[in-house]
C-alpha cells in the first residue's frame, strides 16, 4: 500500500517538473522572441506575426509584447499586440473592450502608416459588431477595409486574406437579415480567395458559413455534407473552437431531422467543449440547441432550465440573435405548460428583439452600401482600363512620327496612310464618347430599379394584394419605360415627365402618399417634340425626397415647373418644402459612413456629353428658399438645351 502511494506521489512528481520545465521553455522562447522583434522590428503583418503566432493566444504575453512596443516606440507591434488581445476579449464575448482594443489598434496601424495593421484592424471591429447584430456599424467597418484592400497596387498575402475575411463578414450580414442567396454569393467570392491561398482555416468558415444559409433554405443533406467539410479542416488545423461549431450544427441538422439519437451525444459535446472555451456566443448558442433537444424529447423541465441558462448568457452579452431564438423556444415550453401568457410575452420579445435586425432601413442600407462599393470597384477598372489605352495611343503616336520621319520619300503614300488613320482616331474618339455616355447611363439605372422596388415591398409584405397588384402595375410601366429609355440617349420631355409621375407615385408609397406632387408645363412648349436625356430629372427628385422631405414631419410638397424664356433653352424647376440643404448636410455629417452621392455626378456628365452637339452648354443651379431667414426648401433649375 505504501509502496503503491509512494508511486503516485513520484508520478505527480514527475509530471510537475515536466510542466514546469515545459513553461520555464515556452516563457524563455518568448522572451528570446521579444526581444529579438522589439530590435529588428518587422513592418509587414506576415513578418510579425510569423514571430509572435505560437502566443497570439495569452493574454499575458500579448500584454507584455504590447508594453514593450510602446516602449520602443513600435507602432506595428503596438497594433498588432492590441488586435490579438481585442480577439482574445471577442471570444470571451467581451465585445465593447474587444471594440476599444481594435479601434485603438487601428490608431497605431495609422501611426505607422500600415494598409496591412489598418485593413485587420477594420475587418476585426467589423466582426465584433456583427456578433453584436448591430449590422449597420458592422457593414461601415468591412466596406472601408475592402475600399482600402483594393486600392492597393500589389496587395500582399495578408491583404488578399483580409478581402476574403470582408466577403465571409458581408455575407454573414446577410445571413442576419435572412438574405440567404445574396450571403452564398459572398461566402463562395470568399471561398475561391481561401482555395487559391490554400487557407484551411478560412476554408473551415465559408464551408460552415455555406451550410448554415443552405440550412436556413431548408437544404439540409447540402448543409450537413459542408458542415462536415469545415469539421475536416477544422480536424487538419486542429481547432477546438471549430470542432465546438460544427457539433453544435451538425447536432442541429440531426434534430431537423428528428434523428435524437444521434443529435444528443454532439450538442452535449458541444457544449462541453464551449463551456471549456469560456465562449459566451457559442455556450448560448449551446444552451439554445440542448433546450430544443429537450423539448422535442418531451423533457419539459429540463429544457425549460437549459434555454433560461442560455437566456441568461444572451441578455448579459447582449446577443441579439440568441436572444430571440431562446425566447422563442420558452414561449414553446410555456404553451405546453398551459402557461399561454408567459408564453405570449416570451413570442412577443422574440419578434421585438428581430424586428431590431431585420429592419427595412438594415436591409435597404446594407444593399445600398455593396452595391455603391462594388460600382466603384468596376469604376476603378474601368479608369485603369482607359488609361492603359491611353498608354497605348501614345506609343501608337510616337510610333506613327518616327514612321512618317523616315518615309519623306513616300509623300503621297504617307499622306495617304494619315488621313486612314485620322479618320480611325476621330471614329474611335467618337465610339469612346458613345461608350462613356451608356456607361453613366448604365450606373443609374440599377439605383433607379432597386429604390422603385424598395417602395412596393411593404405590401407584398403585408399580402395586400389589392395595393400590391395596383402598384406593381405600375412599376411594369416604369421599368418598360427605363428599359426604353435605357437603350435611347435621349428621349421627349413628354415621355420623361410620364416616366417621372410613375416613380414619384411609387416612391410616395414609402411616405404613406404624403407627399404632393405637381406638374406644370407652360402651354406654348410642345413637349411631344422637345428632345432631352432620358432620366435626367430621376436625381433630383430623389435628392428632393430623400434629402429635403424623409425628415420632415408633414406637408410635404414637390412642384416641377417647365417653362421656355429663351429660344436656345427649356427650364426646369424642381421645387420642395424640405428641411433644406444646411439641415440636411448635419443629418448626413452625423451618420458613421461617410459617403458620396453619385446621382447628380453623373447626371452632371451626362448634360455635358448631351450638350456638345449643341452651341450652348447646360447650366444647373441649386438654391436654398428661406422665409423670415427660415430655411423653406430647396429650388433646383436645370437649363437644358434645345
Amino acid at each position: 500500500m505504501n509502496n503503491s502511494v509512494s508511486y503516485k506521489f513520484f508520478k505527480l512528481f514527475l509530471v510537475c517538473c515536466t510542466y514546469t520545465l515545459t513553461g520555464n521553455a515556452q516563457d524563455l522562447d518568448f522572451e528570446t522572441t521579444l526581444d529579438d522583434i522589439t530590435k529588428t522590428k518587422p513592418t509587414t503583418y506576415i513578418g510579425i506575426d510569423s514571430l509572435l503566432k505560437p502566443f497570439e493566444r495569452d493574454s499575458v504575453k500579448m500584454q507584455h509584447v504590447l508594453e514593450m512596443s510602446k516602449l520602443n516606440a513600435y507602432n506595428e507591434g503596438t497594433s498588432y499586440a492590441l488586435n490579438a488581445l481585442g480577439v482574445i476579449n471577442r471570444n470571451i464575448s467581451n465585445y465593447d473592450k474587444s471594440i476599444k482594443l481594435h479601434e485603438e489598434a487601428k490608431s497605431f496601424a495609422d501611426k505607422a502608416d500600415s494598409d496591412e495593421l489598418r485593413i485587420v484592424s477594420l475587418n476585426m471591429i467589423g466582426v465584433a459588431y456583427r456578433r453584436m447584430d448591430i449590422i449597420k456599424p458592422a457593414l461601415d467597418y468591412h466596406t472601408q477595409a475592402l475600399k482600402i484592400a483594393y486600392e492597393a497596387s500589389n496587395p500582399s498575402p495578408t491583404v488578399s486574406y483580409n478581402i476574403a475575411v470582408s466577403q465571409n463578414s458581408i455575407g454573414n450580414i446577410y445571413l442576419a437579415l435572412k438574405q440567404y442567396d445574396i450571403a452564398l454569393i459572398q461566402f463562395r467570392k470568399s471561398l475561391e480567395i481561401e482555395e487559391k491561398a490554400d487557407n484551411k482555416l478560412g476554408l473551415a468558415i465559408n464551408y460552415h458559413n455555406i451550410g448554415y444559409a443552405e440550412e436556413a433554405k431548408g437544404n439540409l443533406d447540402v448543409a450537413l455534407a459542408n458542415y462536415e467539410k469545415s469539421l475536416y479542416y477544422n480536424e487538419t488545423i486542429n481547432s477546438e473552437v471549430g470542432r465546438m461549431i460544427c457539433f453544435n450544427s451538425i447536432g442541429g441538422i440531426y434534430l431537423k431531422k428528428e434523428n435524437y439519437e444521434n443529435a444528443e451525444p454532439i450538442i452535449k459535446d458541444a457544449l462541453k467543449k464551449a463551456l471549456a472555451l469560456k465562449d459566451q456566443f457559442y455556450i448560448a448558442s449551446s444552451y439554445i440547441n440542448l433546450g430544443q433537444l429537450e423539448i422535442e424529447l418531451n423533457q419539459i423541465s429540463e429544457a425549460e432550465k437549459n434555454l433560461k441558462k442560455g437566456l441568461e448568457v444572451a441578455n448579459t452579452y447582449n446577443l441579439k440573435s440568441s436572444i430571440a431564438a431562446s425566447s422563442k423556444l420558452l414561449s414553446e415550453v410555456n404553451q405546453k405548460k398551459g402557461n399561454y401568457k408567459t408564453a405570449l410575452e416570451y413570442y412577443q420579445k422574440a419578434v421585438g428583439i428581430e424586428n431590431t435586425i431585420l429592419t427595412e432601413q438594415n436591409l435597404q442600407y446594407v444593399n445600398d452600401i455593396v452595391i455603391e462599393y462594388e460600382n466603384e470597384n468596376k469604376n476603378n477598372q474601368i479608369k485603369a482600363l482607359a488609361s492603359e489605352n491611353e498608354a497605348v495611343r501614345l506609343r501608337l503616336e510616337r510610333n506613327k512620327n518616327i514612321f512618317w520621319y523616315s518615309m519623306l520619300t513616300l509623300f503621297l503614300i504617307g499622306t495617304a496612310m494619315f488621313v486612314i488613320n485620322r479618320n480611325r482616331t476621330l471614329k474611335q474618339d467618337k465610339q469612346i464618347l458613345t461608350l462613356e455616355q451608356d456607361m453613366l447611363r448604365s450606373q443609374m439605372n440599377p439605383h433607379f430599379i432597386f429604390n422603385s422596388l424598395n417602395s412596393i415591398k411593404l405590401y407584398i409584405i403585408n399580402n395586400e394584394k389589392e395595393n400590391a397588384v395596383y402598384y406593381l402595375n405600375k412599376f411594369s410601366k416604369l421599368i418598360r419605360k427605363i428599359l426604353i429609355a435605357s437603350k435611347e440617349k435621349e428621349t421627349t420631355l413628354q415621355d420623361e415627365l410620364d416616366t417621372m409621375k410613375l416613380y414619384m407615385n411609387i416612391e410616395n408609397i414609402r411616405f404613406d402618399n404624403e407627399i404632393d406632387f405637381k406638374i406644370n408645363v407652360d402651354e406654348s412648349l410642345n413637349t411631344e417634340i422637345t428632345k432631352v436625356p432620358s432620366l435626367i430629372l430621376q436625381p433630383f427628385l430623389e435628392n428632393a425626397l430623400w434629402h429635403g422631405l424623409s425628415s420632415k414631419p408633414n406637408d410635404k410638397k414637390i412642384i416641377l415647373n417647365v417653362f421656355k424664356n429663351s429660344s436656345d433653352y427649356i427650364t426646369v424647376e424642381i421645387i420642395d418644402n424640405g428641411i433644406g440643404r444646411i439641415a440636411s448636410k448635419k443629418i448626413k455629417d452625423n451618420k458613421k459612413l461617410k459617403r458620396k452621392s453619385v446621382g447628380i455626378d453623373i447626371t452632371k456628365a451626362r448634360l455635358a456629353n448631351f450638350s456638345k452637339a449643341f452651341e450652348h452648354s447646360y447650366t444647373l443651379d441649386i438654391d436654398d428658399l428661406y422665409e423670415s431667414d427660415t430655411p423653406s426648401g430647396t429650388r433646383v433649375t436645370l437649363n437644358i438645351p434645345v
